[in-house]
């Protein structure tokens, strides 16, 4: 596999927000969204053995794990990491960026499926099928950078039935929209979703990586 980084942290986003937890970030992605914050993720990184990154894994002595990108679910190799750390009792959580079928994800896996809005100029790649394959275990993040997408999410998540389902979590584009906007939108209309800021970038800055 190939491996961008893996490091320790607090759970920066999701309904895992706070917890300490293990990331396994993994090479390549097929989306170039215009608000990227990892785009070292597109070609960065190292070929590792399964066995090696388990073994990293392993050092830290977190049982939370998420795996991330890019896009890893690009990476078939992604559903034996899988296996191998729910076999060894890791909760495991796998971000996917919605343009790839997360229908062969272990169920055992809380997915974080993250639909791309229209300002990221990449939501025409989005498989909104993966909307109805989520369930009460899962997110589903939007990334929010204008009051248009806010209204697009809105009509997503009414049309899906998202929040009676799963998880629904709206995240401000940081640097672009001012988060005190987006939860007057969302109080106005008694949107039953969460914010969800990326608390690692206010702890630690928006530029740091490894956090």
């Amino acid at each position: 596999m190939k491996l961008c980084e893996i490091f320790s942290s607090i759970q920066g986003e999701s309904s895992f927000a706070g917890y300490p937890c293990v990331f396994i970030r993994l090479s390549g992605c097929n989306l170039r969204c215009s608000y990227c914050d990892t785009t070292y993720a597109y070609a960065e990184g190292e070929d590792i053995e399964l066995n090696e990154m388990i073994n990293k894994v392993r050092s830290f002595g977190i049982e939370l794990v998420e795996i991330t990108g890019g896009e890893p679910l690009l990476q078939e190799d992604v559903h034996v990491l899988v296996s191998q750390l729910l076999y060894e009792g890791y909760r495991v959580l796998l971000e996917t960026n919605g343009s790839m079928d997360i229908s062969g994800v272990d169920g055992r896996v809380s997915v974080i499926l993250d639909i791309k809005t229209p300002s990221s100029k990449m939501v025409d790649r989005m498989i909104m099928e993966n909307l109805d394959r989520v369930a009460e275990k899962d997110d589903v993040k939007f990334v929010i950078s204008t009051e248009d997408d806010y209204k697009w999410v809105k009509e997503v998540i009414q049309d899906r039935s998202l929040t009676e389902r799963t998880n629904v979590l709206l995240s401000p584009t940081y640097g672009l929209l001012d988060p005190s906007e987006l939860v007057k939108w969302m109080i106005k209309d008694r949107i039953n979703a969460r914010l969800n800021l990326q608390l690692h970038k206010y702890i630690f800055g928006a530029e740091t990586k490894g956090v």
